[in-house]
């Protein structure tokens, strides 16, 4: 074959359908997959009619209502590392007059529609990076898109929900700017590097990871002037349209939290503070390897010898295209090169840029969030706080399958070594973690939003289970290298994991987000006790957090601020702590307000002034 020639199959593919009619059918396969993926997704958030992840949540709420010209309220967000971009995204949901529920119930399709388009962006990629079969690359698309890293955080109001597709959508860019340089591609990235910025802090670190790939490709020629001008201004320009929002909302929105400061430098300014950094990112790394069934520890070893291997040069690049990703593929296996520009060796460039990304990236958010929740003094650490990763769960996961698919047997195994090995010395590290903190009389946090799909592959409610975690994924790791051994098995082997995502989704709304709902709903609605639209009303600091926000929630038409416990002067209605015989239960009566009902098993009524 001549070195860069493209392999091509004009009426019929390696599965024996003609290439025309598959072509065709995959925009529909893809269009109707993300449909579906909407329907499931706002199925799975039938249960949530109010904010279960505070005070994140709330933040984003207030700040989007503020931006839709409605009443603002707190933040936990600190100065410098506020950010508007989701606010602004989910802010048409408040425009008008409807009750919060409603509201809530557009912010949810928002996230489920942008959540969804993982599967065509997975695709896309998956095919970009290894041209396998148009229907292993469906099928790996529909693995990331219903992984619950992927899908949990579309439940709720939270950035977690548009990320994943946006992290695809920015690799994706990388790899055709480095395949096709040109300003409109280097903008692209840049624009997509801006909207990071504007959405989350962790867009810092994505910033740093463009700064450093613009510069690395201004060094080594592979752009111009133009180009690099091209993309940093896009990023320039978003961040100061996010300063200027802040600047709009003036005082509508007012700010809790606190700025990283001395807390965040003491926590890393020791040997040991350094130690428990490093132990909170290999423990980040672990779980991604773990949820996704060790396909990223396959990935990691396939990426650490594809950025090793020497760059071949364009009169020696005559490997077929899926080498862009493999150090060794299998000459039987039948490849579509179809749709990715065969093996040249700008392809095998393009993706080794895009693999290096992502390998830079995954190590700095996983360090970055380490180093800022370490500087968070007021709270446990956390035992595991995968959030900030989930967000590249998608692409390792697509990378280890074209990885499988497409390597050898012999590589296969070796890769799965690595990712087992990785596995087995997470699990003791964190174990070992574990156990040195408790011997100090500590107890390192463990929540439902650390690691929801942890919990529900180990049976880890109650308790991290690092080795069950390791356990679950080597078995399932053999099992998928067994199975892709045979080109027959690869779809099926790829629905069945579908089928556990969807069986995994399933098990957590039930075991975990039912019972927050259940516990943090206030009922009656305060709508229900007569509280009307004009009612200035306040609420006690003495209502548990949870329920005091979620009231205030249904208050749509102004701010509900805090008090102790003597009520202000303007306050026509306030929300207090209800507990019958306690020394704490608020009387009214003697700040002359009659009550007007509530709950005393959760603890608050409503009264009214008379």
């Amino acid at each position: 074959m001549v070195a860069g020639t493209e392999v091509r199959h004009p009426i019929v593919d390696p599965s024996g359908q003609p290439t025309g009619r598959r072509r065709r059918l995959v925009p529909v396969l893809l269009v109707v997959g993300w449909l579906v993926g909407v329907g499931w997704r706002m199925w799975l958030s039938r249960h949530v009619p109010l904010p279960i992840a505070h005070t994140d949540e709330d933040s984003y709420l207030h700040t989007a209502r503020a931006l839709a010209g409605g009443p603002g309220g707190f933040s936990s967000e600190n100065g410098p590392l506020r950010r508007v971009g989701y606010p602004l995204l989910i802010s048409p949901a408040f425009l008008g007059e409807r009750d919060f529920t409603d509201s809530y119930r557009l912010v949810q399709l928002i996230n489920a529609v942008l959540n969804a388009t993982v599967l065509p962006l997975a695709y896309l990629l998956v095919r970009r990076l290894v041209p396998v079969r148009r229907a292993v690359a469906l099928a790996a698309a529909a693995v990331a898109a219903t992984l619950p890293a992927t899908v949990f955080y579309a439940n709720v109001a939270m950035i977690d929900a548009v990320l994943a597709p946006l992290v695809l959508a920015w690799l994706l860019a990388v790899h055709h700017w480095v395949r096709r340089p040109g300003p409109l591609a280097a903008a692209g990235v840049g624009a997509l590097v801006g909207v990071f910025h504007l959405l989350h802090s962790r867009g810092l670190v994505i910033v740093g990871v463009h700064v450093g790939l613009v510069l690395l490709l201004f060094l080594r020629r592979r752009t111009t002037p133009a180009q690099v001008l091209a993309a940093v201004l896009p990023v320039l320009a978003l961040a100061l349209a996010n300063e200027a929002v802040i600047r709009l909302l003036g005082d509508r929105v007012y700010l809790l939290g606190d700025p990283p400061g001395g807390g965040t430098v003491r926590a890393v300014a020791s040997g040991a503070g350094l130690l428990r950094v490093g132990a909170a990112v290999a423990t980040q790394l672990w779980y991604l390897v773990v949820i996704t069934f060790g396909l990223a520890g396959i990935a990691w070893a396939g990426a650490v010898r594809l950025l090793l291997r020497p760059t071949p040069t364009p009169a020696s690049a005559s490997a077929p295209a899926s080498a862009a990703v493999l150090s060794s593929a299998t000459p039987a296996t039948p490849v579509d090169t179809s749709a990715a520009g065969g093996g040249s060796a700008a392809d095998e460039a393009a993706t080794r840029w895009t693999v290096g990304v992502a390998v830079v990236t995954s190590v700095g958010v996983a360090a970055g969030a380490s180093v800022i929740l370490a500087g968070i003094t007021s709270k446990p650490l956390d035992a595991i706080y995968g959030r900030y990763v989930q967000m590249l769960a998608p692409f390792w996961l697509l990378v280890g399958v074209a990885m499988l698919v497409t390597a050898t047997p012999r590589v296969r195994w070796r890769r799965a070594a690595v990712a087992a090995g990785v596995l087995l010395a997470g699990a003791t590290l964190i174990a070992a973690r574990l156990a040195w903190v408790a011997g100090r009389g500590h107890e390192l946090r463990y929540g439902g939003f650390g690691a929801p799909d942890l919990m529900a592959l180990t049976g880890g409610w109650r308790e991290f289970r690092p080795f069950t975690g390791a356990a679950v994924a080597v078995a399932g790791c053999l099992l998928l290298v067994a199975a892709v051994r045979s080109p027959r098995l690869r779809v099926p082997v790829l629905a069945a994991l579908v089928v556990v995502n969807l069986g995994t989704m399933q098990v957590i709304t039930d075991r975990l987000v039912r019972p927050m709902v259940a516990a943090t709903a206030p009922t009656p609605r305060v709508a229900d006790l007569g509280v009307r639209p004009g009612d200035r009303v306040w609420a006690s600091l003495g209502v548990q957090w949870v329920l005091r926000f979620n009231l205030s929630h249904q208050v749509t038409w102004a701010d509900v601020r805090w008090f102790v416990d003597n009520p202000p002067a303007d306050a026509d209605v306030v929300l207090v702590r209800w507990a019958p015989g306690a020394p704490d239960d608020w009387d009214g009566d003697r700040h002359g307000f009659v009550r007007l009902g509530g709950n005393p098993e959760q603890h608050w009524a409503a009264w009214r002034r008379r």
